[in-house]
């Protein structure tokens, strides 16, 4: 079965509004590309039991998670330490993070022209970087080489967790869905049929959407109110969604259905999911 997918954005500056968020719509054009939707997301501030308790439940719903944000080593950042209480693992440095911090540390110093002192106190400081619950995995970060790292729970999902800054954490989320997710691609095409129907109220067509989706297994039935449109004024996209081979016979029943309430019809649309 195809995985659902989800996403946790981490940070205090996302809620305050200081900066907007783009992964949302970033990791939905991702997986988009690759045949895969996103299943959900969700915002949390830097508040350590709010982070453990939204990662104790990415862990145990047996999804694939991505999380972005905090995973840094500064004081705000609390993402390692809430992964590690979550799955109550203890942090440790892991190997190849401690040689590729130490790789990058070296690279600095001599773009810079300086000679590399690993035993001073911010190059160590910089370790903590490197700290991630036990039995984490590795991903790469091929803009400055700081590892993000995936965690598996109990069940078949799991947590991967790439940094907030999006020259960073874009290409290290395709790294994951195209190195461990493969095999889901395009495995089960997605499409979407839509109608405007003009000056209608939702309440009115209420009874026709539910009957659509009882007499169509797998098919899901939509409607996007709008009150003033510069065009269309007053309507209703009304439409359905679903895997291609389902959708068809659903469109066509609502197409009728729509006919028979006797709807005044705009454009119609289609769109792959």
């Amino acid at each position: 079965m195809i995985p659902r997918f989800g996403l946790v954005i981490v940070g205090d500056e996302i809620l305050s509004g200081k900066r907007a968020d783009k992964h949302f719509s970033k990791v939905i054009e991702l997986l988009s590309a690759r045949g895969l939707s996103l299943s959900y997301s969700e915002y949390v501030g830097d508040d350590p039991a709010r982070i453990t308790a939204t990662l104790r439940r990415a862990f145990d719903s047996g999804d694939v998670v991505f999380s972005c944000g905090g995973i840094g080593a500064t004081p705000d950042d609390h993402t390692r330490q809430c992964a590690a209480a979550a799955l109550a693992r203890p942090l440790c440095l892991h190997p190849r993070a401690e040689e590729l911090i130490r790789e990058r540390m070296q690279d600095v110093a001599r773009e810079q022209g300086e000679p590399f002192e690993p035993d001073r106190h911010d190059n160590v400081h910089r370790l903590q970087m490197g700290h991630f619950p036990e039995g984490a995995e590795i991903i790469p970060n091929p803009y400055n080489k700081i590892p993000g790292f995936t965690c598996r729970g109990d069940g078949v999902g799991a947590v991967h967790f790439v940094p907030g800054f999006p020259v960073m954490a874009w290409p290290m989320i395709e790294w994951v869905l195209d190195q461990q997710y493969a095999g889901f691609f395009n495995t089960a095409p997605q499409i979407e049929q839509s109608v405007l129907v003009l000056g209608a109220m939702e309440a009115a067509l209420t009874p026709l959407m539910q009957r659509i989706e009882q007499s169509h297994p797998g098919v899901r039935v939509f409607s996007l109110p709008s009150v003033d449109h510069p065009q269309y004024g007053r309507h209703i996209e009304l439409g359905v969604k679903g895997a291609a081979a389902v959708v068809p016979s659903a469109w066509a029943d609502l197409k009728n259905g729509l006919h028979d309430f006797g709807a005044k019809l705009g454009p119609e649309l289609v769109r792959n999911l």
